[in-house]
């Protein structure tokens, strides 16, 4: 009995090259796809894009692992799709120009404040959307976001407006105002000296 149970969870059904190869082939088929498939899978902007990437690591599990449940054979496996990407990283660190290529480029989404729709289009993001993914970040509306910024990795970056000069005088001066005429009101709360 002991002997099965240790033979069904370590000795492996198939060929140690296969279980390195299999795991290979489907990582490079991933990077493959998801940069044909655009950002917008990446950022997960709405719930259908969580459930497709939820799907298809399920959908990938036995292609990576074949006939073999054992755990040596995952063990392999995962060790290989973490070699893997440990030496894809490595090799894109420092090459701007490779990573660019697997990575693809950020887009901007709104520019000078101005919603540049065409590119929501390209990026299929709705308005919506952009909204939504704005207020998760501490916006309150689209209208103080003066860049917004689909990253290659799927991140969505915005850069709020900042006030005009004239609008930061004014907002200091109405402050010392609002200041000069508390103090006022305090000094005539006071009795005058005369007074008492």
């Amino acid at each position: 009995m002991h002997a099965k149970l240790w033979s069904d969870m370590f000795v492996l059904g198939l060929p140690v090259l296969e279980k390195i190869l299999r795991p290979l082939i489907v990582y490079g088929f991933l990077i493959v796809a998801l940069r044909l498939a655009g950002k917008r899978e990446l950022a997960q902007l709405n719930p259908f894009d969580l459930v497709v990437l939820l799907t298809l690591s399920n959908t990938v599990q036995n292609a990576i692992i074949g006939d073999d449940n054992t755990v040596t054979g995952g063990v392999i496996g995962a060790a290989t799709l973490l070699v893997v990407n440990y030496f894809v990283v490595r090799g894109l660190y420092g090459h701007g120009k490779l990573e660019r290529i697997m990575e693809g480029h950020e887009d901007v989404l709104v520019e000078k404040g101005r919603v540049l729709k065409r590119r929501l289009k390209k990026e299929l993001i709705t308005l919506p959307e952009l909204e939504a993914a704005a207020h998760r970040q501490g916006f309150a509306s689209l209208a103080d976001v003066e860049r917004a910024v689909l990253e290659p990795g799927g991140t969505l970056s915005f850069i709020a407006k900042q006030p005009a000069p004239e609008e930061t005088r004014h907002r200091e001066v109405l402050e010392r105002l609002e200041r000069l005429a508390q103090e006022l009101a305090q000094l005539r709360a006071k009795p005058s000296a005369s007074e008492a």
